[in-house]
């Protein structure tokens, strides 16, 4: 095989690999929204064995009456109805993405990013779905880590502290300010090249994990605390 076809080899193996990544977040996602759909088929035949058996004890004590089973009929209904009122899919809230251990760490990033993508714009949906695709190649490379590690440290205010502030800090800003240019800065353009970074940085420190070089993972450090700092402006401007 010549150099020019080994090297077409390759990128046709890097795309399918990416490809292969994609559409297992899709699964993934898919899988957690099946679940939670199941979770409240669960309760709502839970909630509706329950008042049946009630009903059933209290049939025994004394005839329920069409006044009785109206009540039943109701419980039911409410019981129902408040099975549908909760939530759907699993929520991570911001603040709760500090306390969660390392390991844990790129799933739950993952679920809040999720969260998020109604309110992101196109160009950055897309990016949120590559993010994704790289926090599951990095959950697994955690398990060697401890938790007071530099490349652990990093990894935490990445994900937990970065991230988070990039993405809520454009959500403060009210819709339609979200495209105008404020002080020379456009906050959606700001949002995309925040996240391009991000999935930039992830890449590299799932590189620098793989090849067991965790120096590299403080050298940009500086950098990205620049990078991030704009990101906290968002909201003040």
């Amino acid at each position: 095989m010549s150099r020019s076809d080994r090297v077409l080899a390759d990128a046709e193996a890097v795309l399918r690999r990416h490809s292969e990544r994609g559409q297992s977040l899709s699964a993934r996602a898919r899988q957690r929204r099946n679940a939670a759909l199941m979770r409240k088929v669960k309760y709502a035949f839970w909630a509706v064995t329950a008042v049946l058996i009630g009903s059933a004890v209290a049939g025994f004590v004394t005839p329920l009456g069409t006044t009785g089973v109206m009540i039943a009929l109701g419980a039911m209904l409410a019981a129902l109805l408040l099975v549908a009122m909760l939530p759907g899919e699993k929520r991570v809230r911001t603040e709760a993405l500090a306390d969660t251990a390392l390991t844990a760490l790129p799933l739950q990033t993952e679920i809040w990013l999720e969260n998020q993508r109604k309110a992101l714009p196109a160009p950055a949906v897309t990016l949120v779905d590559s993010i994704g695709v790289k926090l599951e190649t990095l959950a697994p490379q955690l398990e060697r880590l401890g938790d007071q590690d530099p490349a652990a440290q990093e990894i935490r205010k990445l994900l937990a502290d970065h991230l988070p502030e990039l993405v809520t800090g454009y959500q403060s800003i009210p819709e339609p300010l979200r495209r105008e240019e404020r002080n020379g800065r456009v906050p959606e353009r700001q949002l995309i090249d925040g996240l391009g970074v991000i999935d930039a940085e992830i890449a590299r420190m799932s590189e620098n994990l793989a090849s067991g070089d965790l120096d590299k993972l403080a050298v940009q450090n500086r950098f990205l605390e620049l990078k991030y700092q704009e990101a906290k402006e968002l909201g003040q401007d």
